[in-house]
């Protein structure tokens, strides 16, 4: 009896940790850029009663977390009009870095590509960290009447009597496993090991055959009625632990009853 209380207990753990991943995928339905998180889980050690016979006797002691996964899928896109909102139309990620950061450091990962454009020129993200080209240079765009970009992800500004010029080429970086990237907030993820055995590899939009999408953004990929009905699962689930516990102190009750 003293077992199924102790796997009531992992599995109420287990649960609470799930509700908590759902709450805050729920919490981010319409964060630009955001990819949800799915949680997984897998059984403890279990005890062997005996060896012999056909089969082992074994009793299980409950659930522990095996993994939380980040779900990299795209999210739909969203058309905005503005020229600087960019999106990615495939795999990959546009780099950008902190401004107060040394050469090289300071670099992250995002999705979203809700830029702006600084007094300076500078493109930068809602946070103020520049936009890196392929180049790992921070895109300026002073000194022309205008600018553009194309699905190559190509800068082009634009002269008062309509020179073109490609400024610079906005940086891509694909993973080879997006899902080994940590996050860091703000929409940004940092490169880990996990993710990349060749680092951050910037490179442009056509060298990693996707296209960049210009005066739209990639908004979230939760599926609200996927994360409610996960949560009735998990509030489910909760519930049942919950009673394993309550019927096994019952239980135990009647054997101290025994005795009066």
């Amino acid at each position: 009896m003293l077992r199924s209380m102790y796997s009531g207990i992992s599995g109420m753990k287990g649960f609470q940790t799930k509700l908590d991943v759902i709450g805050n995928n729920i919490s981010n339905v319409n964060t630009i850029g955001y990819k949800k998180s799915t949680i997984n889980f897998q059984d403890l050690l279990s005890q062997n009663l005996s060896s012999g016979g056909t089969n082992p006797m074994q009793i299980g002691l409950g659930s522990s977390m095996a993994s939380i996964n980040v779900n990299h899928n795209a999210g739909s896109a969203m058309s905005t009009g503005v020229g600087t909102d960019l999106s990615i139309m495939g795999d990959g990620f546009f780099v950008v870095q902190d401004p107060e950061a040394a050469n090289g450091e300071g670099q992250y990962l995002t999705r979203a590509g809700n830029f702006t454009v600084t007094a300076e020129g500078n493109l930068v993200t809602a946070q103020g960290y520049n936009v890196l080209s392929s180049n790992e240079q921070a895109i300026n765009v002073s000194g022309y009447d205008s600018f553009s970009i194309n699905r190559l992800g190509e800068v082009i500004g634009k002269q008062a009597d309509g020179t073109e010029t490609t400024i610079a080429e906005i940086g891509v970086s694909t993973p080879e496993n997006p899902s080994g990237l940590r996050k860091f907030g703000g929409s940004l993820y940092e490169m880990t090991g996990m993710a990349s055995a060749n680092g951050l590899n910037i490179q442009t939009a056509s060298d990693k055959n996707t296209e960049i999408g210009s005066g739209m953004l990639e908004m979230s990929n939760v599926d609200l009625t996927e994360e409610f009905t996960e949560m009735i699962i998990a509030q489910r689930g909760f519930q049942a632990n919950s009673r394993t516990i309550t019927t096994s102190d019952e239980l135990l009750q009647e054997v101290v009853n025994l005795k009066r």
